[in-house]
């Protein structure tokens, strides 16, 4: 009785705590399981997010949309938590926009005719589902927009047509062409639906949109329009131009109402608020104009500030004015009073986008810091920040127990330690005061080596991410490194066309190899420590004799500078690649080429011998990645789901794995068990 007791209490006390470990379940798989969302083929995960270019809120709040180099990322703004990654973009996305109901999402990108060719995307917001790609431009679509009902969406073109989708179908409702002089860069759909505004150049151009007839052009600019927008009553067209003026016009006959004088510098946007009772300018040198909306009078003026590149910057209720640019921080005002109500610091770069949420009591903040923060607008404080977004990755290096993954790039100076097993970030590593080139591990995996753009090394201690020394010496960028086979020297190669070696443990300059007429991108130990190979801009391998600093041979043949170089582990090949699209296996004995290696048309970035030593794995410019078998020259397996250039590849110790670091900001974990 007492045993059943006992069960008792314990079925109980299950029970109680289930709902929790259940939330502590599920939040553990949420936090993790974006990672392996829409992966290429080959892939198991995925480390960061890639660089983001746009967000926006939809209608309602309840998401926020990030455009990023890899998809769109869909967030919950009020926990910060991923919901889902659209992709289908073959590169970044640069322009998303919902629905007036928030139903659908339509997205720009690059498309497959040309380099310059851009398609549209829309989105079913709900479940993710891509409804249909709208094709037929043939360069970039600089503007698209929305019809107040959301039946229609108009997108513009440096193509010089302006186009109208259904969006329920995704087909091509009616072709503008009307044109004289380089290309539409604008287009406004006025709030009564009726009306199609394009600018072409320093003209406008109005169009009845539900007969595609033009109505009238507008002139009297003499530069490029930079922004326009309708007023709430759909009555009154305002422009903005590079002549610094603003012009007022009436819809209705096309006549000139008023020009606006106030700025003496290029208008950068120009919006009408919320209530439709005021408008807004802005100018290239900060300068923002406040104007009545029904007379043009100037109510206020806000001088001084740095340059903001969004038109709207109204809270939803007006009573609110948001201002941004070069120095980091963002400035409430009272629209009333012109009174400064809050500053919003924390932003480490630029602040590039800011907008309100829907009900206004959020504010969203983008930064070239590449993060992604949401700020209490009442109080100004920081109620969460969005990471994982990283604009560039260059290197990526496992550990020698192929437990930890370290990518470097640019991201604020920094970098990062990842948990290869779970994907989770460990530790961020900061002290460079410029982008990361290169990382590197020593042998025994305690220390981890990194070159920047700031012209220094620093040698880290992976467990505490302590800096134990800085190395200095070199006068460019030091874009590689590398420790000898017993972790005792490191060989630095940078852009100012030297390679040094460094004493690891007291930092002490070695010996300094000369000779070189342009940068030294990528150096490396052969496996026996005997040896330095480097590859050079030149077009030329080096092997030199480390314990003399010898120039030992030259080798010669690429006709394209050397990006990346790699010892085979016997150390009787040495494998380059270059941008004459090449890459060539070496006898090290000899100098002889062994064989030549052509699978692309593009430069070759990075080359890696797998820890068997027969297989090679190269990363391209045109993203691509080739597994080769090293024996027969023959084209194993190919790679392909970044959306940028591959910088940098690396084997796991196991040969299991193989990590790709790209330019579109991301870290992709490649599956080489066998099939």
């Amino acid at each position: 009785m007492k045993t059943q007791t006992c069960h008792l209490k314990s079925n109980r006390l299950l029970v109680a705590f289930l709902p929790a470990l259940l939330i502590l379940f599920v939040g553990y798989v949420n936090a993790s399981l974006y990672r392996t969302w829409s992966l290429p083929e080959g892939a198991k995960a995925r480390l960061n997010k890639g660089g983001v270019s746009r967000v926006a809120y939809s209608p309602d709040g309840t998401l926020l949309a990030v455009a990023s180099n890899i998809g769109i990322w869909l967030y919950d703004p009020q926990t910060g938590e991923e919901r889902n990654l659209l992709t289908r973009h073959k590169e970044y996305v640069t322009k998303i926009l919902f629905s007036p109901d928030g139903q659908t999402l339509a997205s720009t990108g690059y498309g497959e005719i040309s380099d310059y060719s851009e398609i549209i995307r829309l989105w079913d917001v709900k479940n993710g589902r891509l409804l249909y790609t709208l094709r037929g431009h043939t360069d970039w679509i600089r503007s698209i927009s929305f019809s107040p009902d959301g039946q229609t969406l108009a997108s513009g073109s440096s193509d010089r047509t302006i186009r109208l989708w259904d969006v329920k179908s995704g087909r091509l409702l009616r072709k503008f062409t009307d044109h004289e002089r380089r290309s539409f860069v604008d287009i406004a759909i006025s709030p009564d639906g009726q009306i199609l505004a394009g600018n072409d150049d320093n003209i406008i151009r109005l169009w009845d949109i539900k007969n595609g007839r033009l109505l009238r052009k507008l002139t009297g600019h003499t530069d490029w329009i930079t922004s326009m927008a309708f007023s709430l009553d759909s009555r009154t067209l305002v422009t903005g131009s590079r002549d610094t003026k603003l012009h007022l016009w009436d819809v209705g006959t096309g006549d000139p109402l008023k020009t606006l004088t106030e700025h003496t510098d290029w208008i950068t946007s120009v919006s009408f608020s919320p209530d439709g009772q005021i408008l807004a300018s802005r100018s290239r040198d900060g300068k923002l104009c406040l104007y009545d909306a029904d007379t043009g009078n100037l109510l206020k003026t806000f001088a001084g500030q740095a340059r903001s590149i969004r038109s709207r910057s109204f809270s939803p209720d007006s009573q609110m004015l948001v201002n941004w640019g070069w120095d980091h921080i963002i400035r409430l005002y009272d629209v009333g009073t012109g009174d400064l109500l809050k500053t919003l610091t924390g932003h480490t770069g630029e602040i590039q986008s800011v907008s309100f949420s829907p009900d206004g009591q959020t504010l969203i903040s983008k930064s070239a810091d590449q993060t992604i923060r949401l700020w209490e607008v009442n109080t100004g404080d920081l109620l969460r920040t969005l990471t994982g977004h990283i604009y560039h990755i260059n290197s990526v290096a496992f550990s020698p127990d192929g437990r930890t993954l370290a990518d470097g790039g640019h991201y604020r100076n920094t970098i990062r330690l990842y948990d290869v097993g779970t994907g989770d970030l460990l530790r961020m590593l900061t002290g460079h005061t410029q982008n990361v080139e290169c990382v590197v591990f020593s042998p025994n995996g305690e220390t981890l080596a990194s070159g920047s753009m700031d012209n220094t090394i620093h040698l880290w201690e992976v467990g505490t991410g302590e800096i134990l020394r800085t190395l200095t010496g070199h006068t460019e960028s030091v874009v590689s490194v590398a420790f000898s086979p017993d972790g005792q020297t490191l060989a630095t190669g940078s852009r100012d066309a030297t390679i040094r070696l460094y004493d690891v443990g007291t930092g002490d300059l070695l010996r300094t190899l000369t000779g070189h007429t342009e940068s030294v991108i990528s150096v490396r130990f052969s496996p026996d420590g005997q040896t330095l190979a480097s590859g050079n801009e030149d077009a030329t391998v080096r092997l030199y004799d480390v314990s003399t600093a010898d120039l030992l041979r030259t080798l010669t043949g690429h006709t394209g500078r050397i990006r990346s170089v790699s010892f085979s582990p016997d150390g009787e090949i040495l494998a380059s690649g270059s941008t004459d699209t090449t890459i060539r296996l070496w006898d090290i004995g000899t100098g002889r080429t062994l064989r030549i290696l052509i699978g692309q048309t593009k430069d070759v970035n990075s080359v890696a011998f797998s820890p068997d030593g027969q297989t090679l794995a190269s990363g391209y410019v045109d993203t691509p990645i080739r597994l080769w078998d090293v024996r027969t020259g023959r084209i194993l397996r190919t790679f392909r789901g970044h959306t940028k250039d591959v910088k940098s590849i690396s084997f796991s110790p196991d040969g299991q794995t193989l990590a790709s670091g790209s330019r579109d900001g991301t870290v992709l974990l490649w599956d080489l068990t066998p099939e």
